[in-house]
C-alpha cells in the first residue's frame, strides 16, 4: 500500500491535513477545486525562482487567502511589497476577472529549505536544464538533506538522461524511508524537468522523523 500511493494523502487522517480549507456545496465543489488546482501550478510556475514549497488556500464567499510558503519570500515580495501585488493583479486577471474576488497573498520563509522535498526537487531540476550532470546534482542534494538532520532521503530521476536514446530511471538513497508508517512524516514532491531531450521526471522523498499525538503539525517546514 505505501509503495502505491501518494505519502501525503496516505496520512491525511493521522499527521497531515488539507492544502485548501472551504465548504463547497454540490454547485460549486468542482469549479472551485478547478480554481484552486490552477491557481497553485500558476504559482508554481511563476514563483520558480522563489523556491515555493506549499501554497495553502482558504476562501469563503468572496474572499480568498493564499498562502504562500517559500525558501525566498523576498522574490515573492519583491520591492516594498510591489512583488506581492502585481501577483495578486495577475491571479484575478486570470482566474477571476469579472468575478468579485477578494484576494489576499501571505508570504511567510521556510525556515529550512533543505528539508523541503519540493524546494530539493526544483534546486535538480534547475541543475538539469542548466545541463549540469544529473548525478552529481542527486549526490550534492542527498548530502544537504542529511545534513539538515533528516533521517532518510530517495531521489529519483526518469527520462532521456546526458540525452539517451533510451529513456532509463535512475535513483539515489541514504538513511530509511519508512512508506508503510503512518506516523512518519515523509515529505514527497514531484518536479519536472524540461530539456531539449524531453521531460526529466523527478521525485524526492524526505523522511524528517516521526510525530506522535501532541506535537504540531510537521507538514510545513
Amino acid at each position: 500500500m505505501g509503495q502505491k500511493i501518494h505519502p501525503k494523502l496516505f496520512r491525511l487522517s493521522t499527521i497531515y491535513t488539507w492544502d485548501s480549507k472551504w465548504f463547497g456545496g454540490k454547485k460549486n465543489y468542482i469549479a472551485q477545486l478547478q480554481d484552486d488546482i490552477h491557481v497553485r501550478e500558476f504559482l508554481v510556475k511563476e514563483l520558480r525562482e522563489a523556491g515555493v514549497d506549499l501554497v495553502e488556500i482558504d476562501r469563503n464567499a468572496n474572499k480568498m487567502t493564499v498562502t504562500i510558503h517559500a525558501a525566498k519570500p523576498g522574490v515573492v515580495i519583491g520591492r516594498s511589497g510591489a512583488g506581492i501585488e502585481d501577483l495578486r493583479k495577475k491571479v484575478q486577471k486570470e482566474f477571476f476577472r469579472g468575478r468579485r474576488m477578494n484576494i489576499i497573498i501571505n508570504v511567510q520563509e521556510i525556515s529550512q529549505p533543505s528539508l523541503s522535498a519540493q524546494v530539493i526537487g526544483l534546486q535538480i531540476a534547475q541543475d538539469i536544464e542548466r545541463r549540469l550532470p544529473f548525478r552529481r546534482s542527486m549526490k550534492m542534494a542527498a548530502e544537504r538533506v542529511m545534513k539538515s538532520g533528516a533521517k532518510g532521503v530517495k531521489i529519483m530521476v526518469a527520462g532521456r538522461l546526458n540525452g539517451a536514446d533510451i529513456a532509463r530511471r535512475e535513483q539515489i538513497i541514504q538513511g530509511s524511508i519508512p512508506l508503510h508508517n503512518l506516523r512518519a512524516d515523509v515529505n514527497f514532491a514531484r518536479v519536472r524537468a524540461n530539456t531539449i531531450f524531453g521531460v526529466i521526471g523527478i521525485k524526492v522523498w524526505i523522511y524528517r522523523g516521526e510525530v506522535f499525538d501532541g506535537e504540531p503539525n510537521a507538514k510545513t517546514v
